[in-house]
């Protein structure tokens, strides 16, 4: 039997670590809290005081029954492996082999949760995906990027709520509008925002050649109740009614139950039509296009903060000095990166050494400019000297060397 002592240890001191990152000890305390707070009889009096104790209880208690178990687990392996050891007994070695496998893909987990420490990284997320350019091949693409997002979710068990398809003219789709509801779900699925590409052999081309094609996906934090941060106006919004598109049913096609809403100000434009009711998809819309503007006051204020604060970093010094080299032997910027001044571009900051000897050749060409400049400026003091004494009257001592006669 190999050695698991190491794995094992290390398997500790990442729990331990998970554990104090994580608050397991405030989280017992809060816990405790939670658990006071459900057991009083007026808790449902506000239901939405009592939904929101609720859910945070079923969170925190989630997390202390996460680490415990995962503490439990680590105990009985290493529990398992002095046993084997001391009684020789290699058959449970691919038991723990499996075990240690399993508790670090598990930390890894954990490890990665640590990472959501934003606002709404914990909520859910709705999630739009749009065909680009690309044609038939773009809106097939669409198609499959929601298959993956719908399976990915699946897998992950997350609850998802389609609310939108709009078919493409041949194959596909224009867009799709779904919600994944769960813990961390906007946390896990906001760095899919942007433009997908997908590069392969169109199967729509009688020809077999190599298409482009490009989606877009958009990710925007749900909350169920945005009235606090968000005022609708209805004056703002165009509504409009329109038939379900689909595979019909007895109900589904034959009223105007999905709805369009439009927000004039912003030109924001949310549609639901998976509900059978068209009150039920006029409410759900309404939820989007909260969150929508929500996520677009969030944007404007982090904007305004960044036009006043300025960019991450703005003001640090950009200044790398290699070892060896003093500070005032090195031009103001190299490479790529042009250099600026009070806002000022010089003709200096932007010439770029040879590259003789790569740092070498860097670092010769700023020192010999640094002597250059050191020489210019002391001919212009002496210069100036030279006009205040004549303006004085007193003349000043030539520095030149008279020849001998």
């Amino acid at each position: 039997m190999r050695d698991f002592s190491e794995e094992l240890e290390t398997l500790a001191a990442r729990l331990a670590q998970a554990a104090r990152y994580l608050a397991l000890d405030d989280k017992r305390a809060r816990l405790a809290q939670l658990e006071t707070e459900l057991a009083e009889p007026d808790l449902w009096d506000d239901p939405k005081h009592g939904a929101q104790v609720a859910a945070e209880y079923g969170r925190v208690n989630d997390d202390v029954k996460l680490l415990d178990g995962l503490a439990q687990r680590v105990d009985d392996a290493h529990t398992l492996y002095e046993l084997a050891v001391e009684e020789g007994d290699d058959s449970v070695e691919g038991e723990l082999e499996a075990t240690v496998a399993s508790l670090g893909r598990e930390l890894d987990e954990l490890d990665l949760r640590s990472l959501f420490t934003g606002e709404f990284d914990e909520g859910d997320a709705v999630c739009e995906v749009h065909a680009g350019e690309g044609g038939t091949d773009a809106q097939d693409w669409t198609e499959m990027m929601l298959r993956m997002y719908l399976r990915w979710a699946e897998r992950r068990g997350f609850e998802v709520e389609v609310d939108e398809t709009t078919p493409g003219q041949e194959a596909g789709l224009l867009s799709a509008t779904f919600i994944v509801k769960g813990r961390f779900a906007y946390g896990l699925l906001q760095a899919e925002r942007g433009v997908h590409r997908l590069y392969r052999i169109s199967p729509f081309d009688s020809q077999a050649r190599r298409q482009t094609s490009y989606a877009a996906m958009d990710v925007t934090p749900f909350v169920e109740d945005v009235s606090e941060e968000v005022k609708i106006d209805e004056k703002e919004l165009r509504v409009d009614y329109y038939r379900s598109s689909g595979a019909g049913g007895q109900h589904v096609n034959v009223t105007d139950s999905a709805v369009r809403l439009t927000h004039l100000p912003t030109g924001i434009v949310v549609t639901c039509q998976n509900e059978r009711s068209q009150i039920q998809n006029k409410a759900r819309a309404m939820q989007v296009l909260a969150a929508k503007l929500a996520e677009r006051q969030r944007e404007e204020r982090r904007a305004e903060m960044a036009a006043i604060t300025g960019p991450p970093g703005a003001g640090q010094p950009r200044r790398q000095l290699h070892p060896g080299v003093r500070a005032g032997a090195l031009p103001a910027r190299q490479g790529r990166a042009h250099g600026h001044r009070d806002g000022e571009r010089g003709r200096r900051a932007r010439r770029r050494p040879r590259r003789v000897h790569g740092v070498v050749a860097a670092v010769a060409a700023g020192a010999g400019r640094a002597l250059v400049s050191g020489a210019h400026a002391a001919a212009r003091r002496q210069r100036a000297d030279t006009l205040d004494d004549r303006r004085r009257g007193c003349a000043r001592p030539s520095t030149r060397r008279r020849s001998s006669p």
